[in-house]
């Protein structure tokens, strides 16, 4: 009765098909915090995947897999001391910085580091300051050059992030033709710079894929033709390993509560008194598989594994992990028919975020992984 993952490693292939046709030749690294299970690594890493690294101990799993430290790049924009000299040791020489404190910190303990300077995007459409926390503005660009060059640090590139949930593809434009900039100011300094990092945010649909594509590959053709020698890379994880992955969660325990309980606040009650209203527990929940619903949306609806009638009712229902704390709350309010206890729920696309984590919560085991292929993708 223990809630688990089924993981579809036939996915990461057709993704990956999926990438060298719309995208090549940007090349992808994977960001290992995104999803770090053996099957996952083992497949990216046999399909010629990068990895880019935000610690010691992810850095030490893809070594251990026999990548080349040219496959992985260092991304922390917060790395501890004690793992860049990590990093030097092992030949990991690629990694990002965006403040001064970073690169002395960086020219201290890596004497061999390649800087990617990472630039700040402005995303006015994506509801979110995040990307503005970290990246530096170019007007700093040239200040850390300056310190760059008194190190005697090289910079040798520039990578910019542009958010999964931003709408505006024009981003992208503003991010490239910034990232230009970059390039011809650090020819004022002697700087030889041979690689572009366009992050993350893919979302893993096709559809997103090629608009993508559509506005970057006429920019990227004028600013950095293949002549240029720029490598240009990227950092798609959610879109390798979000739909790869399956949770089965099983139902532990059931009540019936007050309607207006139930409904967020402010929202009109439209239904008879005489309905019950459900509240499950399951054995999974935010302090596990659901980390990710602490800081936003679940990009994922239940479904019941057990045949019900079409006809059957469906009950105002809300679902909740098995800490019985008021922050483990998964689904608010969804529409299912009865359940009891020991029922299975399934969701979907979640295969980002949480698998590789460890949990907060003592009791907390993570699910079994049972990973398959089909025929067709082996």
């Amino acid at each position: 009765k223990k809630a688990f993952y089924v993981g579809d490693l036939g996915k990461l292939v057709r993704n990956n098909i999926q990438w060298q046709n719309v995208m090549a030749p940007i090349k992808p690294f994977y960001p290992v915090k995104c999803n770090s299970t053996p099957g996952v690594l083992e497949i990216l890493g046999t399909l010629g995947v990068g990895f880019a690294c935000s610690s010691k101990s992810e850095m030490a799993l893809v070594q251990d897999l026999g990548i080349s430290p040219e496959n992985i790049i260092y991304t922390n924009p917060c790395k501890q001391a004690s793992q860049i000299k990590y990093a030097a040791k092992a030949g990991i020489n690629i990694m990002t910085c965006d403040n001064d404190i970073e690169l002395k910190k960086i020219s201290r303990n890596h004497p061999n580091a390649k800087l990617l300077l990472h630039i700040a995007t402005e995303d006015i459409t994506a509801g979110e300051d995040m990307n503005m926390k970290f990246g530096t503005t170019l007007k700093n660009c040239r200040h850390l050059m300056e310190c760059a060059k008194e190190l005697g640090v090289q910079i040798v590139g520039v990578k910019f992030h542009v958010s999964g949930s931003c709408k505006d593809l024009q981003t992208y434009i503003h991010a490239i033709s910034d990232a230009r900039c970059v390039f011809d100011m650090a020819e004022e300094f002697g700087f030889k710079m041979n690689m572009l990092d366009i992050g993350g945010g893919f979302t893993g649909s096709e559809l997103q894929l090629e608009e993508v594509n559509h506005v970057i590959r006429p920019l990227l053709d004028v600013y950095f033709p293949k002549e240029s020698g720029v490598n240009v890379i990227a950092e798609p994880g959610c879109y390798y390993v979000s739909s790869a992955f399956t949770l089965a969660v099983n139902v532990i325990a059931k009540k019936t509560v007050e309607y207006d309980k139930l409904l967020p606040s402010g929202v009109e009650q439209t239904r008879n008194d005489d309905e019950p209203v459900f509240t499950y527990y399951i054995n999974d929940g935010v302090y596990g598989s659901f980390a990710s619903k602490l800081s936003e949306k679940l990009n994922t609806i239940p479904e019941v594994h057990k045949k019900y009638k079409e006809d059957e009712p469906l009950f105002a229902s809300s679902l909740w992990g098995p800490s019985c704390d008021e922050l483990d709350q998964i689904v608010e309010n969804c529409l299912l028919p009865e359940l009891s206890v020991g029922d299975w729920l399934i969701f979907d696309n979640m295969g980002s975020g949480t698998l590789g984590e460890q949990s907060a919560f003592n009791d907390y085991q993570r699910p079994l992984i049972y990973y398959m292929m089909s025929f067709s993708d082996w």
